[in-house]
């Protein structure tokens, strides 16, 4: 349970605790090989991506995909990700920032817009998953904000008021929820966005998880 009144970090996955840009660059590309489109550097992937992700492919097709080439690509995405993340592990120094915030006897939980069924297992297989108070990954459909996600999770977290909540992600979308729910935010520049893509958002942007930590501390001090 999360203590009263205390501060506590709501941490993403995919590319902020877990490392998995490889993997996603790679899937994406596979995903854009069954229409015919061009594979992309993953600096052009950091500068253009965006959610909802069908807005992203719109980017790079100049209209939104149909709604079977949305499937298509989905489904492809999701089975070569699946396939490849294998080779992927956690960022730099996740485990000791982990101990660390716990320890000062702050707490913290996992939203992730990957799904449940698959992100439970993978976080436990890491040995992190008792630094958590709850895990939360998607339940429906792929593809959308994560805003609404944000609300409910906040809601279950018994004793942790959203105003004393911090959200540390790689993503815009990671502020945008945190903002729609009541909570701050720390966006980290090692995942899915550049730097100048995140630095429009109106919250920190740093370069390390351990940067974020600190930001994050001194947001609910």
């Amino acid at each position: 349970m999360g203590k009263h009144g205390a501060a506590h970090i709501v941490w993403d996955w995919n590319g902020t605790l877990f490392h998995d840009n490889d993997a996603v660059i790679g899937a994406t590309n596979a995903a854009f090989a069954e229409l015919g489109i061009a594979p992309i550097t993953l600096d052009r992937y950091r500068a253009l991506y965006c959610v909802p992700v069908p807005k992203f492919y719109e980017r790079l097709l100049g209209r939104l995909p149909t709604l079977d080439e949305w499937e298509v690509m989905d489904e492809t995405f999701h089975r070569y990700y699946t396939e490849h993340r294998t080779v992927c592990g956690l960022t730099e120094g996740v485990p000791a920032l982990l101990a660390g915030w716990g320890a000062a006897g702050r707490s913290q939980s996992i939203l992730s817009m990957y799904g449940h069924e698959e992100l439970v297992p993978l976080v436990r297989g890491f040995g992190i998953e008792p630094h958590f108070i709850r895990v939360d990954g998607r339940t429906g459909p792929s593809g959308g904000s994560k805003a609404e996600h944000m609300v409910r999770h906040l809601a279950a977290l018994a004793g942790v008021r959203p105003s004393r909540v911090v959200v540390i992600g790689d993503a815009a979308d990671d502020a945008v929820a945190a903002r729609h729910a009541g909570a701050q935010a720390v966006l980290y520049t090692g995942g899915s966005h550049s730097r100048s893509s995140l630095e429009g958002v109106g919250v920190p942007v740093v370069d390390t998880l351990e940067e974020a930590v600190t930001e994050a501390e001194r947001l609910v001090a």
